[in-house]
C-alpha cells in the first residue's frame, strides 16, 4: 500500500522547479512500480528549450475495458523570497496537521493522493477490473509546457495508445476539498502592440506625430467596453494590459514609438482568429499606423457536464458531504492538450496557497482526495460491469 502523506513529502523534497527533475520521477516510479505500474520515462526535447522528462505509468486489469488517466506535473515553481518562509520549502515538514513545502498544493499531494487510491484499488480487486489506469505526469507544466503533457500525448497516440476519460489533479478548490470541479478553462491570447510615430522636439507638437496619445487610445478601445458578456458555461472574456513602455529618457523629445502587451483569458465565444480580428477592429477605429504581434498559449474549451462530472460530483459528495462547483474559472492547465484525447475534468486540492511562500495543505484533505480518488475508480470500473 502507499502512504499519500509519506509519498507526497518524499516528493515535496525533491526540488523539482522547472526544467529540473530533481529524482521526483523516480520517487513515483518507485511507489508504483511494485503495485504493478509499468514505467515509461519520456524525455523531450524541443529546439532553443530545456531537456524535460516525464513518466507515463500504465496498469492494466485482466478484463478489457476503458482507460482511465490520471494528469499532473511534478515540477514546482520557484520558492521565491526563501528568507520569507517559515520553513525549509524542500524539508516537507509537517506542523499543525499542516504539510508545508513547495508543491504541496500544486501538486505534489494530488499526485501522491492518486498513486494511493490506484494502489487500494489494485489490491482490493485483485487487478481484476476491466479496462487500465494510467498516470500522465509532466516535468513541463509550471514551465512553457513545449515538452510535456502535449508532445507525451502525441507519442502515445502514435503507439496507439487511447483514452476515454482524464481527471488532472490540479488543486481547484479555493479553500475546501469538495467546492469546486473544473470542466473547463478560458483560452489564453497575447497582444503585443508597438504604434507607430513621427519623432521630433515636444515644443514643436505639429511637426511629429505622438504615438503615446494615440496608444492610450487605443487602451482605451480595448478595455472600456467588455468583448462579450459571457456564454453558458463562462464568465465574460477580459482583457487585461500589462506592460507600457516607451523607453524615451528625455522629457523634450516626442518618441517615435510607444508599446503595449496586453493579455485576454477569452470564452468559448471567441477563438484566435477571431479574438484577433476583434482587436484589429478597435485598434483601426482609433487608426494611424500600428503593429499588433499575437500568441496564443491555449483555446478555451468546455467537457459539458454528463458522465464525467457525474461520477467526480458523486464521489465528492460521498466523501465530503459537498457538491462541487462545475466551474471554468482560473488561469490555464495541460487540461486544454488533454481535451482534444478524452473527456477531462479537474479536481483537487484547495489552492489557496499555490506558489505563495509557505505553500501548505492540511493532511486530512490528502487523505481525503486519496479517498475520492479511489471512489472514482470504483466507480468509473464498476460501471462498465453492470
Amino acid at each position: 500500500m502507499i502512504d499519500p502523506v509519506a509519498l507526497a513529502q518524499a516528493l515535496i523534497r525533491c526540488p523539482s522547479v522547472t526544467p529540473a527533475d530533481a529524482g521526483a520521477l523516480d520517487t513515483l516510479a518507485g511507489a508504483l512500480q511494485p503495485v504493478g505500474f509499468a514505467c515509461r520515462r519520456m524525455p523531450f526535447e524541443a529546439a532553443g528549450t530545456a531537456r524535460i522528462d516525464n513518466l507515463y505509468a500504465k496498469l492494466s486489469g485482466k478484463q478489457p475495458g476503458k482507460h482511465f488517466s490520471f494528469a499532473g506535473h511534478s515540477d514546482v515553481v520557484p520558492v521565491g523570497r526563501r528568507e520569507g518562509w517559515s520553513v525549509d520549502p524542500f524539508a516537507a515538514e509537517i506542523t499543525g496537521g499542516r504539510l508545508y513545502g513547495r508543491g504541496a498544493a500544486d501538486m505534489k499531494g494530488a499526485i501522491a493522493a492518486f498513486a494511493a487510491a490506484a494502489a487500494r484499488f489494485v489490491a482490493k480487486t485483485g487487478g481484476d477490473f476491466p479496462g487500465a489506469i494510467s498516470l500522465l505526469i509532466t516535468g513541463d507544466e509550471e514551465g512553457p509546457s513545449d515538452n510535456g503533457t502535449k508532445p507525451m500525448l502525441q507519442a502515445l497516440a502514435a503507439d496507439g495508445e487511447t483514452f476515454d476519460a482524464c481527471l488532472v489533479g490540479e488543486p481547484t478548490n479555493p479553500k475546501r476539498v469538495g467546492e469546486m470541479a473544473k470542466i473547463g478553462r478560458r483560452g489564453s491570447w497575447t497582444g503585443h502592440l508597438t504604434v507607430k510615430g513621427v519623432q521630433g522636439h515636444i515644443a514643436y507638437p505639429h511637426l511629429a506625430d505622438n504615438p503615446t496619445h494615440r496608444l492610450a487610445r487605443m487602451i482605451v478601445a480595448l478595455t472600456e467596453t467588455p468583448l462579450d458578456r459571457g456564454t453558458a458555461h463562462f464568465e465574460p472574456s477580459t482583457l487585461q494590459v500589462s506592460t507600457i513602455d516607451v523607453g524615451n529618457p528625455a522629457t523634450n523629445v516626442i518618441p517615435a514609438e510607444a508599446r503595449a502587451s496586453f493579455n485576454s483569458r477569452f470564452n468559448d465565444g471567441f477563438n484566435p482568429t477571431t479574438l484577433e480580428a476583434e482587436v484589429r477592429r478597435r485598434l483601426e477605429q482609433v487608426g494611424g499606423a500600428y503593429e499588433l504581434r499575437t500568441e496564443c498559449s491555449g483555446v478555451s474549451f468546455v467537457t459539458p457536464p454528463g458522465t464525467l462530472s457525474d461520477l467526480v460530483t458523486a464521489a465528492v459528495q460521498a466523501v465530503t458531504g459537498l457538491k462541487p462547483e462545475l466551474s471554468t474559472t482560473g488561469g490555464t492547465s495541460d487540461a486544454r492538450f488533454i481535451k482534444d484525447y478524452c473527456p477531462v475534468i479537474e479536481f483537487g486540492l484547495a489552492g489557496a496557497t499555490m506558489h505563495k511562500v509557505d505553500e501548505n495543505v492540511a493532511i486530512a484533505d490528502i487523505l481525503q482526495l486519496s479517498d475520492i480518488y479511489e471512489r472514482i475508480l470504483d466507480s468509473y470500473f464498476h460501471a462498465q460491469l453492470d
